[in-house]
Protein backbone atom coordinates (compact mmCIF):
# COMPACT_ATOMS: atom_id res chain seq x y z
CA UNK A 1 0.00 0.00 0.00
CA UNK A 2 0.98 3.71 -0.72
CA UNK A 3 2.17 5.37 2.42
CA UNK A 4 -0.78 8.07 2.73
CA UNK A 5 1.76 10.73 3.54
CA UNK A 6 3.26 10.70 0.44
CA UNK A 7 0.34 10.51 -1.62
CA UNK A 8 -0.15 13.69 -3.96
CA UNK A 9 -2.44 16.52 -2.09
CA UNK A 10 -6.30 15.57 -3.99
CA UNK A 11 -6.90 18.84 -6.16
CA UNK A 12 -10.40 19.72 -5.50
CA UNK A 13 -12.44 21.37 -8.48
CA UNK A 14 -13.95 24.12 -7.55
CA UNK A 15 -17.56 25.17 -8.14
CA UNK A 16 -16.20 27.37 -10.94
CA UNK A 17 -14.26 25.19 -12.41
CA UNK A 18 -17.19 23.08 -12.91
CA UNK A 19 -19.38 25.41 -14.10
CA UNK A 20 -16.99 26.41 -16.66
CA UNK A 21 -16.57 22.97 -18.07
CA UNK A 22 -20.27 22.77 -18.39
CA UNK A 23 -20.78 25.55 -19.94
CA UNK A 24 -17.93 24.47 -22.72
CA UNK A 25 -19.56 21.09 -22.72
CA UNK A 26 -22.89 22.83 -23.42
CA UNK A 27 -21.49 24.99 -26.00
CA UNK A 28 -19.32 22.53 -27.75
CA UNK A 29 -23.25 20.65 -28.28
CA UNK A 30 -25.05 23.76 -29.13
CA UNK A 31 -22.49 24.50 -32.24
CA UNK A 32 -22.40 21.29 -33.87
CA UNK A 33 -26.17 21.26 -33.93
CA UNK A 34 -26.47 24.76 -34.70
CA UNK A 35 -23.96 24.25 -37.34
CA UNK A 36 -26.01 21.64 -39.00
CA UNK A 37 -30.07 22.76 -38.72
CA UNK A 38 -29.47 26.63 -37.58
CA UNK A 39 -31.11 28.59 -35.09
CA UNK A 40 -34.72 27.59 -35.60
CA UNK A 41 -33.61 23.75 -36.36
CA UNK A 42 -32.63 22.91 -33.03
CA UNK A 43 -34.28 22.78 -29.59
CA UNK A 44 -32.78 23.54 -26.40
CA UNK A 45 -34.16 19.79 -25.56
CA UNK A 46 -32.10 18.58 -27.85
CA UNK A 47 -28.62 20.41 -27.09
CA UNK A 48 -29.21 19.53 -23.53
CA UNK A 49 -29.25 15.59 -24.23
CA UNK A 50 -26.23 16.08 -26.31
CA UNK A 51 -24.71 17.81 -23.33
CA UNK A 52 -25.94 14.94 -20.99
CA UNK A 53 -27.32 18.38 -18.93
CA UNK A 54 -30.76 18.28 -17.69
CA UNK A 55 -32.70 20.92 -19.62
CA UNK A 56 -33.29 23.18 -16.74
CA UNK A 57 -29.49 23.43 -16.76
CA UNK A 58 -29.38 25.53 -19.54
CA UNK A 59 -31.96 27.70 -18.85
CA UNK A 60 -29.90 28.66 -15.25
CA UNK A 61 -26.91 29.74 -17.77
CA UNK A 62 -28.94 31.05 -20.82
CA UNK A 63 -32.07 33.28 -20.89
CA UNK A 64 -33.25 31.39 -23.72
CA UNK A 65 -32.09 29.56 -26.80
CA UNK A 66 -31.27 32.72 -29.44
CA UNK A 67 -28.90 34.01 -25.86
CA UNK A 68 -27.55 30.68 -25.97
CA UNK A 69 -26.77 30.57 -29.52
CA UNK A 70 -25.16 34.43 -29.66
CA UNK A 71 -23.09 32.98 -26.64
CA UNK A 72 -21.87 30.24 -29.02
CA UNK A 73 -20.83 33.09 -31.87
CA UNK A 74 -18.84 35.06 -29.39
CA UNK A 75 -17.31 32.10 -27.41
CA UNK A 76 -14.87 32.38 -30.64
CA UNK A 77 -15.04 35.12 -32.53
CA UNK A 78 -12.27 37.05 -30.44
CA UNK A 79 -9.77 34.45 -31.37
CA UNK A 80 -10.63 34.32 -35.42
CA UNK A 81 -10.37 38.35 -35.13
CA UNK A 82 -7.35 38.81 -32.59
CA UNK A 83 -5.04 36.31 -35.63
CA UNK A 84 -6.52 38.44 -38.22
CA UNK A 85 -5.96 41.76 -36.76
CA UNK A 86 -2.28 40.61 -35.97
CA UNK A 87 -1.56 39.15 -39.18
CA UNK A 88 -2.88 42.37 -40.74
CA UNK A 89 -0.62 44.42 -38.43
CA UNK A 90 2.10 42.43 -39.30
CA UNK A 91 1.70 42.66 -43.07
CA UNK A 92 1.46 46.70 -42.71
CA UNK A 93 4.96 46.53 -40.66
CA UNK A 94 6.48 44.45 -43.51
CA UNK A 95 5.39 45.83 -46.48
CA UNK A 96 6.67 49.31 -45.26
CA UNK A 97 4.33 51.45 -47.40
CA UNK A 98 4.39 49.16 -50.35
CA UNK A 99 0.69 47.86 -49.37
CA UNK A 100 -0.62 45.52 -52.31
CA UNK A 101 -3.86 44.34 -52.88
CA UNK A 102 -3.24 40.44 -52.74
CA UNK A 103 -0.67 40.75 -49.97
CA UNK A 104 -3.48 42.64 -47.75
CA UNK A 105 -6.07 40.18 -48.67
CA UNK A 106 -3.54 37.20 -48.02
CA UNK A 107 -2.89 38.85 -44.74
CA UNK A 108 -7.25 38.60 -43.66
CA UNK A 109 -8.26 35.51 -45.65
CA UNK A 110 -4.68 33.14 -44.55
CA UNK A 111 -5.03 33.19 -40.86
CA UNK A 112 -8.37 32.59 -41.33
CA UNK A 113 -8.54 29.83 -43.94
CA UNK A 114 -5.61 28.35 -41.65
CA UNK A 115 -7.95 27.71 -38.60
CA UNK A 116 -11.24 26.70 -40.06
CA UNK A 117 -9.05 24.60 -42.58
CA UNK A 118 -6.54 22.64 -40.21
CA UNK A 119 -8.56 23.35 -36.48
CA UNK A 120 -10.42 21.12 -34.76
CA UNK A 121 -14.27 19.88 -35.30
CA UNK A 122 -15.30 22.69 -33.73
CA UNK A 123 -13.56 25.32 -35.76
CA UNK A 124 -15.06 23.24 -38.92
CA UNK A 125 -18.65 23.69 -36.84
CA UNK A 126 -18.12 27.08 -36.15
CA UNK A 127 -17.58 27.95 -39.45
CA UNK A 128 -20.39 26.47 -41.15
CA UNK A 129 -22.15 28.42 -38.46
CA UNK A 130 -20.65 31.91 -39.64
CA UNK A 131 -21.77 30.85 -43.07
CA UNK A 132 -25.58 30.50 -41.85
CA UNK A 133 -25.06 33.43 -39.75
CA UNK A 134 -23.66 35.70 -42.80
CA UNK A 135 -26.87 34.86 -45.06
CA UNK A 136 -29.37 35.46 -42.55
CA UNK A 137 -30.98 39.10 -42.73
CA UNK A 138 -33.10 38.21 -39.76
CA UNK A 139 -30.88 39.02 -36.97
CA UNK A 140 -27.30 37.38 -38.34
CA UNK A 141 -26.53 40.85 -40.06
CA UNK A 142 -26.48 42.31 -36.15
CA UNK A 143 -24.15 39.48 -35.03
CA UNK A 144 -21.65 40.07 -37.51
CA UNK A 145 -21.39 43.57 -36.92
CA UNK A 146 -21.34 43.46 -33.27
CA UNK A 147 -17.76 41.56 -33.60
CA UNK A 148 -16.52 41.31 -37.18
CA UNK A 149 -17.27 45.53 -37.79
CA UNK A 150 -13.78 47.14 -36.65
CA UNK A 151 -11.52 44.30 -38.62
CA UNK A 152 -13.25 44.45 -41.57
CA UNK A 153 -12.66 47.90 -41.34
CA UNK A 154 -9.01 47.78 -40.76
CA UNK A 155 -8.89 45.34 -44.29
CA UNK A 156 -10.82 48.80 -46.06
CA UNK A 157 -7.81 50.83 -44.84
CA UNK A 158 -5.26 48.69 -45.96
CA UNK A 159 -7.28 48.27 -49.12
CA UNK A 160 -7.27 52.26 -49.61
CA UNK A 161 -3.91 52.32 -49.07
CA UNK A 162 -2.96 49.90 -51.55
CA UNK A 163 -5.51 51.44 -54.24
CA UNK A 164 -5.32 55.33 -52.92
CA UNK A 165 -7.58 56.55 -56.12
CA UNK A 166 -10.48 53.70 -56.26
CA UNK A 167 -13.34 55.10 -54.56
CA UNK A 168 -14.31 54.38 -50.91
CA UNK A 169 -17.63 52.64 -52.26
CA UNK A 170 -15.98 50.18 -54.68
CA UNK A 171 -13.54 48.94 -52.04
CA UNK A 172 -16.86 48.03 -49.74
CA UNK A 173 -18.49 46.23 -52.85
CA UNK A 174 -15.13 44.48 -53.48
CA UNK A 175 -15.27 43.25 -49.45
CA UNK A 176 -18.79 42.04 -50.47
CA UNK A 177 -17.43 39.84 -52.94
CA UNK A 178 -14.66 38.42 -50.71
CA UNK A 179 -16.77 37.90 -47.54
CA UNK A 180 -19.26 35.76 -49.90
CA UNK A 181 -16.45 33.61 -51.25
CA UNK A 182 -15.13 33.07 -47.83
CA UNK A 183 -18.48 32.16 -46.20
CA UNK A 184 -19.28 29.94 -48.67
CA UNK A 185 -15.68 27.91 -48.43
CA UNK A 186 -16.48 28.05 -44.83
CA UNK A 187 -19.56 26.46 -45.71
CA UNK A 188 -18.00 23.35 -46.80
CA UNK A 189 -21.54 22.38 -49.08
CA UNK A 190 -19.36 19.82 -51.09
CA UNK A 191 -21.10 21.62 -54.11
CA UNK A 192 -17.82 22.26 -56.09
CA UNK A 193 -16.56 18.42 -55.38
CA UNK A 194 -19.76 17.54 -57.21
CA UNK A 195 -19.65 19.87 -60.19
CA UNK A 196 -15.86 19.34 -60.73
CA UNK A 197 -16.22 15.69 -60.72
CA UNK A 198 -13.86 15.54 -58.24
CA UNK A 199 -11.34 17.53 -59.31
CA UNK A 200 -11.53 20.09 -56.53
CA UNK A 201 -12.65 19.34 -52.54
CA UNK A 202 -14.75 22.24 -50.27
CA UNK A 203 -12.21 20.89 -47.25
CA UNK A 204 -9.10 21.77 -49.90
CA UNK A 205 -8.45 24.97 -47.63
CA UNK A 206 -4.86 24.92 -48.97
CA UNK A 207 -5.89 24.83 -52.41
CA UNK A 208 -8.29 27.93 -51.55
CA UNK A 209 -5.34 29.62 -49.91
CA UNK A 210 -3.41 29.42 -52.84
CA UNK A 211 -6.14 31.04 -54.95
CA UNK A 212 -8.65 33.32 -53.61
CA UNK A 213 -6.14 36.21 -52.26
CA UNK A 214 -4.99 36.58 -56.02
CA UNK A 215 -8.48 36.57 -58.00
CA UNK A 216 -10.58 38.81 -55.61
CA UNK A 217 -7.26 41.27 -55.92
CA UNK A 218 -7.47 41.18 -59.76
CA UNK A 219 -11.02 41.90 -59.44
CA UNK A 220 -10.20 44.70 -57.12
CA UNK A 221 -7.63 46.00 -59.90
CA UNK A 222 -10.01 45.98 -62.31
CA UNK A 223 -12.89 47.47 -60.94
CA UNK A 224 -11.45 50.39 -59.85
CA UNK A 225 -9.05 50.45 -62.75
CA UNK A 226 -12.62 50.82 -65.01
CA UNK A 227 -14.27 53.04 -62.81
CA UNK A 228 -11.25 55.46 -63.03
CA UNK A 229 -11.35 55.15 -66.58
CA UNK A 230 -15.48 56.32 -66.16
CA UNK A 231 -14.51 59.25 -64.53
CA UNK A 232 -11.37 60.50 -67.13
CA UNK A 233 -14.49 60.29 -70.11
CA UNK A 234 -16.87 61.98 -68.44
CA UNK A 235 -14.26 65.00 -67.39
Amino acid sequence: MTDPAKRPPHKRTSKADQRASTTEQILDSAEELFSLRGLHGVTLREVADKAGVHQSLLHYYFKDKKDLFDAVIARRAPVTIARRVAALDAYEKQAAGNITVEGALHAYLDADLDLHGHGDAGWRNYGQLGAQVSNTAEWGAELMDTHFDALVLRLIDLLQQALPDCPRDDLFWGYHFVTGGLMLTLGRTGRIDKLSGGLCRSDDFDAVKERMARFMAAGFTATCAARAETRKAQI
